[in-house]
């Protein structure tokens, strides 16, 4: 499987994991990114020692090896996690994901990785697509917020938190998406690189389960989290076909599999009920022709 399918199956479960993790998310709990963190670390770490178990080779110091880009994921994710209880989908996505352009210079300006001139128009394409999106929304007709199905919490839309932790999130998943590029295949492997993110982020769920069930008293699991545990498995699915597409071609995939957030509108438009209109339709579509041209140059 090259890395086109390889990012398109990306694009599919990360997609999916973004609708699941907003349903999960609820406005009035406050621990709700941390229990999120614990679903991802369980499924992630059950994963990796299946991997494990099943004879994938693997040492303790591919921990310590990729822990600089397992520190950007991690943490990029948990910021995330905190803005899906506060901000619409539809909005944060589209920001968060410009982190494959940001990637994709990083590549290209330490790594001297370079693209095929058809390859750069595609990539231009879906960049542009996400930055379009990200502006189409926030500058939305209030009226059509207003008949969306999501809540809407104007004190966080209106605060400068609404754009500081999508910004952060771009920037740190950008960053963590650049060390993967450095590391995969001179340094670490793909399969040891996916089990040390996986057991890494397996620890953080650790300690978020202290936390929650022993500093906060709270229970866990609760009967509702359903949705968080669907998000966990369709993030742990991404992250596998992510990894080895990343190791394949880093600067043209990383871009490509940021395009999962407009997915996820259409996710949102299915499941949420969240209104679109023909400019988002629009700048979807123009995502969509981006990664057919890159499909088309990959072969």
């Amino acid at each position: 499987m090259n890395w086109f399918w390889l990012s398109l199956t990306a694009v599919f479960f990360w997609s999916a994991s973004d609708v699941t993790s907003k349903i999960g998310s609820k406005p009035e709990e406050k621990t709700s990114h941390w229990r999120m963190v614990i679903a991802v670390g369980l499924v992630m770490g059950l994963h990796a020692i299946f991997m494990i178990a099943t004879g994938t080779e693997f040492h303790a110091r591919d921990i310590i090896t990729y822990l600089p880009a397992s520190f950007c994921y991690i943490l990029s994710m948990i910021l995330g996690y905190v803005g899906l209880r506060y901000i619409e989908l539809s909005l944060s996505t589209p920001i968060c994901n410009c982190s494959g352009a940001v990637a994709a210079v990083l590549c290209f300006i330490f790594l001297r990785q370079t693209m095929a001139s058809l390859q750069f128009v595609a990539v231009v394409m879906i960049v542009g697509a996400i930055f379009a999106f990200g502006v189409i929304e926030k500058n939305e007709d209030p009226a059509l917020r207003e008949a969306s199905g999501i809540f809407r919490d104007i004190k966080y839309q209106k605060s400068a938190l609404a754009l500081i932790l999508p910004l952060l999130y771009c920037i740190l998943d950008g960053l963590g998406t650049f060390v993967d590029a450095l590391l995969l295949d001179t340094v670490i492997a793909e399969e040891q690189a996916n089990i040390a993110y996986e057991l890494t982020f397996l620890a953080m769920a650790v300690f978020a389960y202290i936390y929650v069930v022993f500093v906060k008293k709270e229970k866990f699991p609760r009967a509702y989290e359903g949705p968080k545990f669907i998000a966990a498995i369709t993030e742990t699915a991404g992250q596998f076909a992510y990894i080895y597409a990343l190791g394949a071609n880093a600067i043209v995939a990383a871009p490509m599999i940021s395009s999962y957030c407009l997915f996820s509108v259409i996710w949102s438009r299915i499941f949420l009920h969240e209104k679109l209109e023909m400019k988002h339709y629009v700048t979807i579509a123009v995502a969509v022709v981006g990664i057919i041209i890159l499909g088309m140059e990959g072969e």
